[in-house]
């Protein structure tokens, strides 16, 4: 109201005639209108080359339908309008902002990728209420000292520019909670960035970093590091006491060698693919309970050692193009879905049995175990305070691990007793796959306040109830269906769906780009006749896996160079 008061003071209207005129050609006056009360403004894909005088000004300048219109009913009154809080310019041909910009302090998301700019204005300072800033894919060498004042930003994507260093007093953003900065040309990681004690997320992906701060291990919180298409030849031993860390990607370095892990018990999925590593030993294994993919393609490994079979929760292992002759047979012991084997120089195994899958894999190893009786890692242990009606279950993964595990039981219900074990000890993973479960259990709603990954993936299960959206730290689901239950689009703190090897026909994209936490989606061997163009706008996607669906487009050429790639190839396919 005060704005606009004075800006009525001031005869704003004087001089903007003909820019109005102007404005209404690029931004239809309706739209403008709406943007005054949703607060909301959409202006992606209009070819825009510079932002219209009318959008700075929306809420200083009184609206031309005041000039022409003097009646208004209670929906129309413009003076009580709301201030912008989100504007959208994206996928546009700008060069440049205004200091203008600080004519919409309130704005809350400033989403403007996909544009040719090579500076930002030093009155972005001015914006500090802004929580999310993507400036993504422009042309930016250097970011503007000022844009350290915007300590209420959550998210700053600046992926796809030109950077070659950050604006000292970059540590000052302390609410950060995603920083994108992958595809620069940054050289070194500023020690600073240890203060960013609220970051989650960080990519450093596709710069030329050789090494990162031990710094970086402050971090306390951080929960994926993306670093993969460096010169990274050693990694800080510190980065081993990231306690938060479940997301671990350092693809395509120069690395020869892994730290430990000893503090690393969250980590589920660690990517060291394409590096120069030409020893894996227990040391490196022997931390990792919670870990589902285990990526050690196209290094120089000549053996696996026994202890592999101490990642019981191990999903996914890719051992493809190595230089390993023979594998332990203990291998067989693991629940895996894939085993990748490719371009090994493997001698214990025929080449057929390797070529009929990872199934018969396993199955051929486990038939050259000797029969030396049950091995600790298989047996159940028992202590004197457990309940006859315990023995079925694994105690000493629910008080040492931390997870609920009555799996590969063909059971079409959970009995009591294995809630009842839980007792007073806390628990975050629980897996219930490989049963015949026709619904989920009503018992597992008791864990709703601390698990964080559940499986429930090769069951019956023909529907998933509301009632999965009360697990509040519910980052990880494994399900199989033939259809995207509509109650995953409501768990916003999911950051993974492995939903592979289904039926899945189609998959809403607007309800997908909600879940703004969401980094992996694996929708492998479904039935997809074609991909929404709108899955593109999931900016927030750093793994989308599409291969063995019958649609036609994206090609396989496409889906080839990556998400990144595919998922701006759909965009570039969204009608405007």
């Amino acid at each position: 109201m005060s704005r606009l008061r004075r800006g009525a003071e001031q005869d704003t209207r004087i001089g903007f005639r003909s820019e109005r005129r102007d404005c209404s050609a690029s931004v239809p006056q309706g739209l403008l209108k709406a943007a005054r009360k949703s607060g909301q403004l959409n202006l992606s894909g209009r070819n825009l080359s510079e932002v219209p005088q009318c959008v700075w000004r929306i809420n200083v300048d009184i609206p031309e339908e005041a000039n022409q219109n003097l009646s208004f009913s209670a929906t129309e009154r413009w003076w009580e309008q709301t201030d912008l809080t989100k504007l959208i310019i994206s996928n546009n041909k700008l060069q440049s902002l205004t200091d203008d910009l600080r004519l919409l302090p309130a704005l809350t998301v400033l989403d403007i990728h996909d544009n040719q700019l090579t500076s930002l204005p030093s009155a972005i300072r001015e914006l500090e209420n802004l929580q999310k800033l993507n400036v993504s894919h422009n042309k930016l060498k250097q970011l503007p000292e000022e844009i350290t004042n915007l300590r209420n930003l959550k998210g700053l994507y600046l992926q796809h520019n030109e950077l070659t260093c950050l604006p000292e007093g970059f540590e000052q953003l302390f609410n950060l909670e995603d920083l994108d900065l992958s595809n620069n040309h940054l050289t070194t990681v500023p020690v600073s960035f240890s203060s960013l004690f609220s970051l989650v997320r960080l990519n450093l992906s596709s710069n030329q970093l050789k090494n990162l701060p031990a710094e970086i291990s402050g971090m306390k919180r951080l929960k994926h590091l993306d670093c993969n298409s460096n010169l990274l030849e050693t990694i800080p031993p510190e980065l081993a006491g990231m306690e938060s860390l479940e997301l671990l990607y350092l693809q395509r370095n120069k690395l020869r060698f892994l730290p430990a892990f000893p503090s690393c018990k969250l980590l589920k999925e660690l990517h060291v693919g394409e590096n120069q590593i030409e020893m894996l030993g227990a040391e490196h294994l022997k931390h990792l309970n919670a870990i589902l993919v285990l990526d050690l393609r196209d290094n120089k490994l000549k053996s696996v050692p026994d202890e592999i079979t101490l990642l019981q929760s191990l999903e996914r292992l890719d051992l493809s193009n190595n230089d390993i002759s023979s594998l332990p047979y203990s291998l067989g012991k693991l629940h895996l879905k894939l085993l990748a084997l490719e371009g090994n120089p493997m001698r214990t195994i025929r080449r057929e049995i390797i070529n009929k899958g990872t199934q018969e894999v396993l199955k051929y190893l486990r038939s050259k175990i000797k029969d030396d009786g049950p091995s600790q890692s298989d047996s159940v242990i028992e202590t004197a305070m457990t309940l006859p009606s315990e023995s079925r279950v694994n105690v000493h993964a629910i008080i040492t691990l931390k997870i609920l595990d009555y799996s590969d039981k063909q059971t079409t219900l959970i009995p009591d007793e294995v809630f009842d074990a839980v007792k007073s000890n806390i628990i975050t993973s629980i897996n219930f796959s490989k049963n015949q479960l026709s619904e989920i259990p009503k018992r597992i709603l008791e864990l709703k306040d601390m698990a964080s990954d559940v499986n429930l993936s090769f069951n019956k299960l023909s529907f998933i109830s509301l009632e999965l959206c009360m697990f509040q730290k519910l980052t990880f689901l494994d399900l199989r269906f033939k259809i995207l239950p509509e109650v995953l689009y409501h768990i916003s703190t999911l950051e993974t769906i492995l939903i592979s090897n289904n039926q899945v026909g189609s998959v809403d994209p607007e309800k997908l780009k909600t879940m703004e936490n969401l980094i992996t989606l694996d929708l492998q061997n479904n039935d997809l006749l074609q991909i929404p163009p709108e899955l593109g706008n999931c900016v927030n996607l750093r793994t989308l896996l599409l291969d063995g669906n019958p649609f036609r487009v994206p090609r396989a050429a496409i889906l080839m160079r990556g998400t990144a790639a595919v998922l701006e190839y759909l965009r570039d396919r969204i009608p405007t």
